[in-house]
């Protein structure tokens, strides 16, 4: 009872720090509840925990050597800003889906640091966009600190107060203050809390680091939408789907194809899946190959030339 009033102290202590970075008033705070704070008890500190959550992709599970780490760091990469979007619904949808395979005795929840210079690249998380995603509001916790600093301060305080189960780490690009010994250091932190700590390089390129597993995520076209009996409904867009690459795995996992692999994350069910081959891509209704201008008429005019009339011809009067 003490260790859990414990933990409890630390993640509002830790709410009550965001707010004041953020400039926000401290009466918006409210009590966490019990059943969102991890048991310290559970998990011993000096065990390292090594399982795995299988993807249930057989070539994704044998290419990372089992599949998702339960606790460690784990990176997942976009090539440039433009493709933020795919490596943030990767990584979100990674969160619920750890988030849904922790024992139900934990209750612990997810927290998401966010890179100020990608939110105004890119813009802000949505809260509606999140529980269609699969994640629930009230165990998720968002900040958005205005340094580096303070990001990776907010990241280290919250694998310590083991109040969550899945610590997002927004950076952007290759910043010189996050090197080895950072990565180091909170991926042994992620060890020792028996944590996911996903760091989201945005923009980046291929950077040395302590990470598990490094995961280059790109955009990938979505299939059509299935009816309950299977059937696709043409015209539909189907599930978020992503282009993964996979950069960096320990030497034992079986190598992944060099055309990398395509997921579909089912936000309904919370799991990925693989697209069938035989399912059709999207694609829009045909169009001709020179539909004309797209700009509006005139409003004050008539809509299509006039013909013209009969051509005189007249003697020049000089």
């Amino acid at each position: 009872m003490a260790e859990a009033a414990l933990a409890q102290g630390k993640l509002l202590s830790l709410r009550e720090t965001i707010a004041r970075m953020e400039g926000k008033p401290l009466h918006r705070l409210e009590p966490v509840p019990d059943s969102a704070v991890g048991r310290p008890g559970d998990v011993s500190v000096a065990v390292v925990n090594h399982d795995r959550i299988a993807f249930g992709i057989e070539a994704l599970d044998a290419a990372l050597g089992g599949g998702l780490v339960r606790s460690g760091m784990a990176e997942i990469r976009s090539g440039s800003l433009r493709d933020s979007g795919a490596s943030t619904g990767l990584a979100l949808s990674v969160a619920a889906f750890v988030m849904t395979r922790q024992e139900p005795q934990q209750g612990r929840a997810v927290f998401f640091v966010g890179e100020p210079s990608v939110c105004r690249e890119t813009g802000e998380l949505l809260a509606e966009g999140l529980e269609d995603h699969g994640l629930a509001l009230d165990r998720l916790v968002y900040a958005r600190p205005r340094k580096l600093d303070e990001a990776l301060w907010l990241a280290e305080a919250a694998l310590s107060s083991r109040a969550f189960a899945v610590v997002v780490l927004e950076i952007a690009g290759n910043p010189a203050r996050f090197g080895l010994s950072e990565s180091r250091r909170l991926s042994l932190k992620a060890r020792d809390s028996d944590c996911l700590l996903l760091l989201l390089r945005q923009g980046g390129r291929e950077e040395a680091g302590s990470t598990i597993f490094r995961l280059e995520a790109s955009p990938a076209s979505s299939g059509l939408h299935l009816l309950p009996d299977g059937t696709p409904l043409r015209g539909t867009i189907g599930s978020a789907a992503f282009s993964l690459a996979i950069e960096k795995v320990s030497a034992s996992a079986s190598p992944l194809p060099s055309q990398g692999i395509v997921l579909e994350w089912n936000a309904h069910e919370r799991l990925f899946t693989c697209p069938s081959d035989a399912l059709p891509a999207f694609c829009p209704e045909p169009r001709p190959a020179n539909p004309g201008a797209g700009l509006p008429l005139p409003a004050d005019r008539s809509d299509r030339p006039q013909t013209l009339g009969a051509v005189l011809a007249f003697d020049r009067a000089s």
